[in-house]
């Protein structure tokens, strides 16, 4: 008789900061183990360390605890070294560096006892309008991301903490957050190969785990979301090229899957178009909804026990892989900020000859005071932040505004003062930057936005605090920039 249990087929987040009585006991009876950490429950280091090893304890030795810890704008614990994004990775394009960088990730999470990381992203950005990807993507080239990708994989792995490679098959060329409605990609097989699946085949073989999109590519499977698709998991993934890794579903909840399919049906078609695991969060209620509809399924004999069990032992042999344990070494955390700093520092680069103002120039910044997170990524920098850049000039005033994107060009007045807008948010400016003639435009997050504004820029990828020191020291004349821009940005 089997032992195997449809709930070890589920992965739940948790409340809080700890670990409660009512959830433990629920992780227990429906036998799950496998939970997801997001940043509402991430408290201090010591924190984060006594919840996972809490987990740990109840989840059992085959525990997989996992997180986004991408980079750039996506990663959740804070307080660890912060890794550039992959496009700033991108603009360096040192495939050492890349390696060092993910090295680096895993020893944080590793030192937190988390043994899966979401990353990294091997979507390409080839559609300067996307919402969700944009510097989480390594270049808009397909073999640079492999390349990057495959570096950063490496020193992951090396350490010891699992990868899953998102989001199969591509996000990239998409203008729809999959978070809030559901995008299409509609492309031959043979276009999806040369641009979006090539990373992916070309990284399947390394590649310990994949998490799915949910996006329709309507010309491969017109009725449903690649996340529920056989044609794209079994078809593609599994028969095409034989992966044999873990498939994992992007999160049930979200509203390109939950509005359309439910809980209930879309856990169900997901393990049976050929993943592995759904992501299922939400109420303890609304999680036992997807795992009682595994169930069920299995009981009537819709999944087949063969395949309840081929995905387990996937599960299985990756836990066994990347034990969850805590391993810390003090040493290499100071070196790990230092190395997050120098690549962060080695990805800053200017567009149209941006060249930094003489200190003693009178200058007016014009920044967002507040920029909330969108619940994908961190919140923005505060205005405040962005002020501190410009702290060795001697002569700076202020414009705080709302809302950068409404901002009115013609209300600034005509007094010889250089003007500097700085963005601190991620959405795209829309049409009325094309008024817009900034001296200087620092952009501390969506590279993009250097399509929106007419003059000089420069770009940082993101606003950890690598990326502000780095663009502080360009600012104040005391290094360069020498990183460079993916076609279509240069």
């Amino acid at each position: 008789m089997s032992t195997f249990d449809p709930g070890r087929l589920v992965m739940v987040d948790i409340p809080g900061k700890s670990l409660d009585t009512e959830t433990a006991a629920f992780l227990r009876e429906q036998k799950i183990r496998s939970v997801c950490l997001f940043r509402k429950n991430l408290g201090t280091e010591e924190e984060v360390r006594a919840l996972v090893g809490d987990l740990i304890d109840v989840l059992g030795p085959e525990a997989l605890i996992g997180i986004d810890q991408e980079g750039g704008a996506v990663v959740r614990a804070t307080f660890l070294p912060q890794p550039p994004s992959a496009m700033a990775l991108g603009a360096s394009g040192d495939a050492d560096r890349a390696e060092a960088v993910g090295a680096a990730v895993a020893r944080g999470l590793k030192s937190l006892g988390i043994n899966w990381n979401f990353a990294p992203v091997l979507d390409v950005n080839n559609n300067p309008a996307n919402p969700v990807i944009g510097e989480r993507s390594f270049s808009n080239d397909p073999a640079e991301v492999s390349r990057l990708a495959a570096a950063w994989m490496r020193g992951s792995l090396r350490e010891g903490v699992a990868c899953c490679v998102k989001h199969f098959p591509g996000h990239g060329d998409t203008h729809v957050d999959s978070h809030h409605a559901l995008p299409t990609v509609d492309k031959s097989r043979a276009e999806l190969d040369a641009l979006e699946l090539a990373p992916f085949k070309a990284l399947a073989g390394q590649a310990p785990a994949m998490m799915t999109a949910h996006i329709v590519y309507p010309q491969i499977d017109p009725d449903r979301p690649a996340t529920l698709s056989p044609q794209l998991l079994k078809g593609i993934l599994r028969d095409d090229w034989g992966y044999d890794g873990v498939v994992i579903t992007d999160a049930l909840m979200m509203k390109a899957v939950a509005e359309r399919f439910g809980y209930a049906k879309s856990a169900v078609m997901a393990i049976e178009a050929g993943a592995d695991m759904v992501l299922a969060q939400g109420s303890l209620a609304e999680q036992l909804v997807a795992i009682n509809a595994l169930r069920d399924a299995f009981a009537k004999g819709r999944l087949t026990l063969e395949q309840g069990e081929t995905a387990n032992r996937r599960l299985d042999t990756l836990a066994a892989a990347y034990p969850a344990r805590v391993v810390g070494d003090a040493a290499a955390r100071a070196a790990d900020h230092a190395l997050m700093a120098e690549a962060w520092a080695a990805g800053l680069t200017v567009l149209r000859g941006a060249k930094p103002p003489a200190l003693t120039t009178p200058i007016r910044v014009i920044v967002q005071g507040d920029v909330p997170t969108d619940m994908v990524s961190e919140a923005g920098p505060t205005g405040r932040q962005a002020l501190a850049l410009f702290d060795a000039f001697t002569d700076a005033q202020v414009r705080m505004v709302d809302d950068i994107a409404q901002f009115d060009w013609s209300t600034l007045p005509k007094d010889g003062r250089l003007n500097v807008v700085v963005s601190t948010r991620r959405a795209r400016y829309g049409l009325a930057a094309s008024e817009w003639r900034p001296d200087l435009h620092l952009s501390l997050w969506n590279p993009y936005q250097a399509l929106d504004v007419h003059g000089p820029t420069v770009l940082t990828w993101g606003f950890a605090p690598g990326a502000l020191a780095a663009l502080k020291a360009w600012l104040e004349g005391r290094t360069q920039a020498t990183g460079r821009a993916p076609q279509g940005l240069q």
